[in-house]
């Protein structure tokens, strides 16, 4: 027992992920298989009274990262943690979509004790117009790493109307220059984006994944145009079982809104797309604009597509053409990727959104 709280009390960093997927793949992710596995709650109370154990007693505690933990953070749970300690905590991560109704893990009154938080990461219903005044208080040091996962679940259970207002984004920008927001999208509606996008949020990173509800081309649009002096990431995942039709986001437009992006966003460095249609000859334009400094460009072959003036010439393959004219236009050697499980932001969403936003927080 002695060790163990030796540990707690010298305990820097404490990250904690709860990996939901195998639960949500049996159709177990609900308050009745809960019930099943832990009828009267004990269990769950005991791993409760544990976590807040460890915050009572932490005394160098720097980094709190918990993320879709079931149950196991609540409400109250900051509560434990000192106000010595919360002063000096450098960051916090709390994330949890299975939250009901509009509880949250932190609220703007707890969120006054840490003031020296350079990285925040919370469900974006979470992230309110009084957290931002909060954190644009002038004992407050400026925050410079910000992520926000924008999730179906809680947008269909909470409410937008909270959210911080483009004067209050302008003020957190003003607060901190170098604070930089990494958004994670997941199954949102076009015209929930349009309320979320407000024009001075600093993104540098934008990540969309869906198995129901696609990004529209007006939407890619309107990214490149308010974030091209930010974006560094921009991520397109479409996860549909019918792989006959994807999407097309140059659909009825002049111009590509995915060349646009490459074309606006000159500090672009990764792209990653699946199923959304990507046709050759804009494929071969983005490399071409972007070059070199597009470090990653990954597209899954089945989402590639070709026009038919380039599948009628009989004197050049295609795919070898594209593959050669991409290569040319980045400077170094490029090709599709094969399988879809080879991409690198390929995994279940969550887990993907805690991985990163880990490496963008670390990296102030």
């Amino acid at each position: 027992m002695y060790s163990f709280n030796c540990i707690i009390r010298n305990l820097q960093k404490f990250s904690l992920f709860g990996d939901i997927s195998i639960l949500q793949q049996q159709g177990n992710l609900s308050n009745t298989y809960l019930s099943k596995v832990d009828p009267d709650g004990k269990k769950i109370k005991q791993i409760q009274q544990l976590f807040e154990e460890i915050l009572s007693n932490s005394r160098q505690l720097k980094w709190l990262s918990c993320g879709f933990m079931l149950e196991i953070v609540t409400p109250t749970s900051l509560s434990s943690l000192s106000n010595s300690i919360a002063n000096t905590m450098e960051h916090l991560s709390l994330l949890d979509n299975n939250i009901p109704g509009n509880s949250t893990l932190i609220t703007a009154v707890e969120l006054e004790r840490f003031v020296n938080l350079r990285s925040l990461a919370l469900d974006f219903c979470d992230f309110t117009a009084e957290m931002a005044r909060v954190l644009t208080d002038n004992n407050h040091v400026p925050l410079q790493r910000l992520s926000l996962l924008v999730h179906n679940v809680s947008v269909m259970h909470k409410s937008l109307d909270n959210m911080p207002n483009d004067e209050h984004w302008k003020a957190l920008s003003r607060k901190s220059t170098s604070l930089r927001v990494y958004i994670m999208a997941f199954d949102i509606k076009s015209e929930d984006m349009l309320k979320i996008l407000k024009p001075s949020i600093p993104l540098e990173r934008i990540h969309f994944d869906s198995y129901i509800t696609c990004v529209s081309g007006a939407i890619v649009d309107l990214i490149s145009r308010q974030y091209d002096k930010f974006l560094t990431h921009f991520i397109l995942m479409n996860d549909v079982i019918d792989t006959s039709g994807f999407p097309d986001l140059s659909d009825n437009r002049n111009e590509d809104p995915l060349v646009l992006l490459a074309w606006r966003c000159t500090k672009l460095s990764l792209l990653a797309i699946h199923g959304y249609t990507v046709w050759a000859h804009n494929l071969i334009a983005i490399a071409r604009l972007r070059g070199s400094d597009l470090k990653v460009l990954e597209v899954t072959e089945e989402s590639i597509d070709f026009d038919q003036g380039e599948l009628a010439d009989q004197d050049v393959d295609p795919v070898h053409n594209l593959i050669e004219q991409v290569s040319l236009g980045l400077g170094q050697p490029w090709h599709a990727v094969m399988d879809i499980e080879s991409l690198s932001v390929f995994t279940e969403p969550n887990r993907h959104f805690y991985r990163e936003m880990q490496s963008f927080s670390e990296d102030i």
